[in-house]
């Protein structure tokens, strides 16, 4: 009787474990190449925004945004719904193609930085930066710096929502939204 109860209680905590984990995974982010969402965008018959993430591997306020951020379920499951979520190096090396042009990596002192980062930012460099594109991939706004999530999620609503279009953020701001 007692084995049987241990044995009970095991998968018990086993299922709780699984269950567990299945429900994480349901909602971490799907991050894109620039590539991929690009033709998305180009493709699907209901295009999504783009949001791109410009980080560096050395920037410590861009991997707690990584964790606190876009690891909260809420902050995924919005930004899996409405956006293409592209993960960007800031000091990456590989050639990008936007709107008919080749944006480099550029060589500067010991790292450097690439042009495509350089262009979303509005040459600001500065990590992490939050990138907001509409639907045909034109600039809504960079959002430079670390966010938590519920102001975060508020920025994302204004753009994923097209608030942008009918209210300037300083008043949607002011509603405590």
């Amino acid at each position: 009787m007692i084995k049987h109860k241990a044995s009970y209680k095991n998968y018990v905590i086993l299922l709780v474990i699984a269950l567990s984990t299945n429900f994480a995974a349901a909602q971490e982010v799907q991050w894109l190449s620039w590539d991929e969402a690009a033709a998305l965008a180009a493709t699907d018959k209901n295009p999504k925004k783009v949001f791109i993430d410009v980080y560096t591997d050395w920037c410590g306020w861009c991997k707690k945004m990584d964790k606190d951020t876009f690891q909260n379920p809420e902050v995924a499951e919005y930004m899996s719904k409405n956006y293409y979520m592209v993960k960007l190096d800031g000091e990456g090396k590989e050639p990008i193609e936007f709107k008919g042009k080749i944006y480099k990596f550029v060589p500067s002192g010991r790292k450097g930085y690439h042009e495509f980062a350089a262009t979303l930012m509005q040459g600001r460099l500065s990590y992490p930066t939050t990138i907001f594109l509409d639907e045909e991939l034109n600039m809504l706004s960079p959002v430079p710096g670390y966010q938590k999530p519920e102001p975060f999620l508020n920025i994302a609503k204004y753009f994923g929502e097209n608030i942008y279009k009918n209210k300037d953020w300083k008043t949607y701001a002011a509603e405590g939204k």
